[in-house]
């Protein structure tokens, strides 16, 4: 595997992600002697579930369960094949001509490839609450990232908030990393629980039943869990000391708090592919917004397709399989006689494995609508500062979505480019409308997707591609 920051002008596939979908889709194409490029913006491999796996501090299967570890077998599938892998590299441009601008060590690339495989992953679903921009507030995956990264928690009163197995599973490795947990607030829908009961019968067939019952009956020993949560907030002058929450009770209740981390479920992230003009859909299970791909990955844009979470939540282990899928077809696509290729009915029979189950977890944990769409007086775009009353009071003197949006509050223009904010900008408005989310559709990307400044676009090689792809901008 090569690591050396040299790009060059042109590769046979070009991944960019290097979690489990990237990492697998990587191991096919560049066993099968394709030049691959791997484009990751993170320090290592491994992507969010497997963040930090040739790093981490954190030893040994008591903290950091057995799932985690599998991600090293992905990384040694790399080891020994000619993939250039490299980190810390920015993507904030793809063509549909399949020319793609990275920023690597404060310098701007371009390069393109015949196939682009974006395995770009999930992100967590915003979770816009009165006081979410205080200091001391994070999601959990950010708690999580530091734990695998460094190995440190959160230290003083942590209160974990929301649903998802993913809450449940930061809740168990940072009571096995020492962390005192004071409590756990359930936000759990109880129409969510009731709609996935006709999941039920698969779901206990999955892998997933016996993993998550030991989680949970692990945390519910260790911590107090607080159920049916159906309001929240985050207090504090210039950083958090307590949070406030209705409980099952009924009534108002306030805890005092120095670290709230929030999560309820992950989504795509969808900026990278819609720049391109992917067309996605609105999940009404899911709720987001989920591209158009095949069983390969494969989109209408041709020659680039989408493996992994980036595809459609499915989990680490779907993740890789499909990676594998993606890398199959890009193979097929460049060589079409190409013999010894994975066996492409043996991982359709792992994805299908994989999936078993997921339809009851898509139920069980769909967000409650109360936390999805929030009060008038709480930010909504954390960049510009903009609440949801601004949001509603600019659709009711027109503003038909969120492209209008941005010319009359510059929601979505910041730094983050609307990841933030943009699924719950398009239902607040689909709400405020009295239309569904699908009407109203998502921002209208355009690259660069991610921050570069004017020094790394004016000191770019200037090629005929570099020079037709900063016009395009």
């Amino acid at each position: 595997m090569r690591t050396d920051n040299s790009i060059d002008a042109a590769y046979d596939v070009a991944i960019v992600g290097a979690g489990p979908a990237g990492l697998a889709a990587a191991a096919v194409t560049a066993g099968c002697d394709l030049s691959t490029i791997l484009l990751d913006e993170n320090a290592g491999p491994g992507g969010q579930i497997y963040r930090a796996i040739t790093s981490t501090p954190v030893g040994g299967e008591t903290i950091l369960d057995r799932d985690y570890w599998d991600g090293k077998d992905l990384v040694l599938d790399l080891k020994d094949t000619a993939t250039h892998y490299l980190p810390r590299a920015t993507v904030w441009n793809l063509s549909r001509d399949r020319e793609i601008g990275v920023s690597v060590g404060g310098q701007a690339h371009m390069l393109s490839a015949k196939r682009v495989i974006l395995a770009t992953g999930a992100m967590e679903r915003p979770f816009a609450i009165p006081g979410w921009t205080l200091p001391g507030v994070m999601t959990i995956g950010a708690a999580q990232t530091v734990l695998k990264s460094s190995g440190l928690v959160p230290e003083g009163r942590v209160v974990l908030a929301g649903c998802g197995p993913l809450l449940w599973l930061c809740a168990y490795q940072l009571l096995k990393s020492g962390c005192a947990i004071q409590a756990i607030l359930d936000t759990t829908d109880a129409g969510a629980r009731r709609g996935a009961l006709r999941h039920a019968p698969e779901f206990a067939r999955s892998h997933y039943l016996a993993k998550g019952v030991k989680l949970m009956a692990y945390v519910r020993r260790k911590a107090r869990v607080i159920n049916r949560v159906t309001a929240l907030s985050a207090h504090g002058d210039g950083r958090l000391d307590s949070i406030s929450y209705v409980g099952k009770s009924g009534a108002l209740e306030r805890m005092p708090a120095d670290h709230l981390l929030l999560h309820q479920g992950v989504i795509p992230n969808v900026n990278l592919a819609m720049s391109v003009g992917i067309p996605h859909t609105w999940d009404e299970v899911q709720l987001c917004w989920s591209p158009t791909v095949d069983s390969f990955g494969t989109t209408p844009i041709d020659g680039i397709a989408i493996a992994g979470d980036g595809a459609g939540i499915a989990g680490g282990w779907a993740a890789a399989d499909r990676g594998r899928l993606a890398g199959i077809a890009a193979v097929r696509a460049i060589d079409p006689h190409r013999a010894g290729l994975p066996d492409e009915l043996a991982i359709r029979r792992d994805l299908d494995l994989a999936l078993r189950g997921r339809a009851f977890i898509d139920h069980m944990y769909r967000p409650a609508k109360v936390f999805r769409i929030p009060t008038d007086d709480t930010i909504v775009c954390r960049c510009e500062e903009i609440t949801a009353g601004q949001i509603r009071q600019t659709v009711a003197i027109g503003c038909e979505g969120p492209n209008q949006l941005k010319s009359f509050l510059r929601c979505g223009m910041g730094p983050c480019q609307g990841r933030l904010c943009g699924t719950t900008v398009t239902e607040v408005i689909a709400e405020a409308r009295g239309v569904p989310a699908a009407e109203v559709g998502y921002y209208r990307l355009r690259p660069p997707v991610k921050p570069i400044t004017l020094s790394e676009l004016a000191a770019m090689p200037q090629t005929d591609a570099a020079k037709k792809a900063v016009l395009r901008l």
